[in-house]
């Protein structure tokens, strides 16, 4: 079991930044992963990192402004956002998944979520 707490959110200007923290706790052998979902959208892959921080993917729309991290001491995952724009609104959550996976359906365990709200 992996219980997964984001935090973190919060309303921006655009061109601003916010970091994300996914603070994990039990079985944390696994790669972690963000998604967002804006209203009326699908939840879509954002980025995600293996358990030894080695590996790390991007979506094309956050690649250059975002950057995920990890800190194993203190279980937990980190997701600095910068240069935000308006269409990075939505709810973003950190899951927890055994493989490096994209899809939302390969993941395991997920949090509650977080808002983020960049406004114009």
């Amino acid at each position: 079991q992996v219980q997964l707490v984001e935090s973190g959110g919060g309303l921006v200007q655009a061109g601003g930044s916010l970091r994300l923290s996914c603070a994990a706790s039990g079985r944390t052998f696994y790669t972690i992963g963000w998604f967002r979902q804006a209203p009326g959208r699908e939840r879509e892959f954002v980025a995600h990192v293996t358990w030894s921080g080695s590996s790390t993917n991007y979506a094309d729309a956050v690649k250059g402004r975002f950057t995920i991290s990890r800190d194993n001491a203190k279980n937990t995952v980190s997701l600095q956002m910068n240069s935000l724009k308006p269409e990075d609104t939505a709810v973003y959550y950190c899951a927890a998944a055994r493989g490096l996976y994209f899809l939302h359906s390969d993941y395991d365990y997920w949090g509650q979520g977080t808002q983020v709200t960049v406004s114009s």
